[in-house]
């Protein structure tokens, strides 16, 4: 396939659009509650920003070395070791600017065209448009709310062939902000094929515990970061643990692509994770609440959660009783009511019916946006 029949085959970010549009109306002078991006509302925390801030007056402004900062890598380490008691060596890191890019460089390594990548649906909308890029096939197994949004595994097995390269695996998950427990992770790592184990929500867990994959096995890629967690969304850092014998490609890649990230971010990025423990807490308590609230709030407009979220900051309920075509409420729900939320197709064909609840607000726009909803509803189909 040729690169430009690979971008057209791209398909459309749908909650950008809705986030474009929201930001058009309030251009023109409407009040939206921002209910549909998956972005922290928190400020960076101030341990963060002074670093960043005093590395940028240090004249810490330039290039870094290709695989990022030694001891940034070294502090990265030192977190799987503390909180998954995993050893990772510093030279099997690379630091990029975002998870975005290193999806790109995971991809630009390990797939040849034709290769497949096998992941559930509804899925993160990224997830196969960067397969497709590279030349690739995206695959899906199905999810389902009737389970829990947990994948059969027995149903996954089936679906591998001598083409599949890798599974991609996303807990905690978007949309559905699902947990998965060790023992079905230990199953999806027994498949066979390369897990990349998406943990940039890792840390935004309520009930339970997550797990990373590097406590079940070597044969994985990780794609972690600082935008979730950390509220670090506009520095743009993240990073990809990977076996050894890809980073060299990969960092071939990251020269001639990205060259590195920015080095003053990834100084703030020690201080997140060596100093920021605090703050971080706070935000995390703050999102529980929220949690809590939305989800029973949905629950009295009648919406479906029959899985309460456990991870991340999304709320994946059902909203067949209200419409069977997600993209149509919620660009209705935007227009008429004055709420952004995102439509489950965004996530797949699994996800229509659904819409995506982010709780990154304040419980007084939650609240407000809540309200809202419930006067659109009761003039929704007349």
């Amino acid at each position: 396939m040729k690169i430009a029949e690979r971008i057209e085959s791209i398909t459309p970010f749908i909650v950008m659009d809705v986030l474009d549009r929201a930001k058009q109306l309030e251009k023109e002078g409407r009040e939206i509650v921002h209910l549909e991006v998956g972005e922290p509302d928190f400020d960076t925390p101030s341990i963060i920003m002074e670093t960043g801030i005093d590395s940028i007056r240090r004249g810490d402004t330039h290039y870094t070395h290709s695989l990022g900062l030694i001891e940034l890598r070294e502090a990265i380490s030192e977190h799987y070791q503390r909180k998954y008691n995993v050893e990772i060596s510093p030279d099997q890191i690379i630091v990029t600017s975002g998870t975005s890019p290193a999806m790109l460089l995971i991809f630009g390594a390990l797939l040849n065209p034709g290769d497949n990548v096998l992941m559930s649906n509804p899925y993160y909308p990224c997830y196969p448009n960067f397969v497709k890029f590279v030349g690739g096939n995206p695959l899906f197994f199905p999810i389902y709310e009737e389970n829990g949004f947990r994948p059969d595994i027995a149903d996954m097995k089936k679906r591998i062939d001598s083409q599949t390269k890798s599974i991609i695996v996303n807990s905690p998950a978007n949309p559905t902000g699902i947990v998965l427990d060790f023992d079905t992770l230990s199953s999806i790592a027994s498949l066979g094929p390369y897990v990349i184990s998406d943990e940039i929500y890792h840390g935004l867990v309520y009930e339970g515990k997550e797990h990373s994959i590097l406590e079940i096995t070597d044969n994985a890629f990780v794609l972690n970061g600082f935008s979730k967690l950390y509220a670090m969304t506009g520095w743009r850092l993240g990073y990809v643990i990977a076996p050894k014998k890809f980073i060299r490609p990969m960092q071939k890649l990251q020269q001639n692509l990205f060259i590195s990230a920015s080095a003053f971010a990834q100084r703030a990025a020690i201080a997140a994770l060596r100093e920021a423990d605090e703050e971080i807490k706070k935000m995390v308590r703050v999102f529980n609440m929220r949690r809590i609230f939305i989800i029973d709030a949905l629950k009295k407009l009648g919406f479906g959660i029959k899985n309460e979220p456990t991870g991340a900051f999304y709320v994946f309920a059902n909203a067949k009783k209200f419409a069977s075509n997600s993209y149509d409420f919620a660009f209705k729900l935007l227009e008429k009511a004055g709420v952004a939320v995102t439509p489950g197709i965004d996530f797949g064909t699994n996800g229509e019916g659904y819409i995506r609840f982010s709780y990154s607000n304040s419980i007084q726009n939650i609240e407000k946006g809540i309200k809202r909803i419930e006067e659109f509803l009761k003039n929704f189909h007349k």
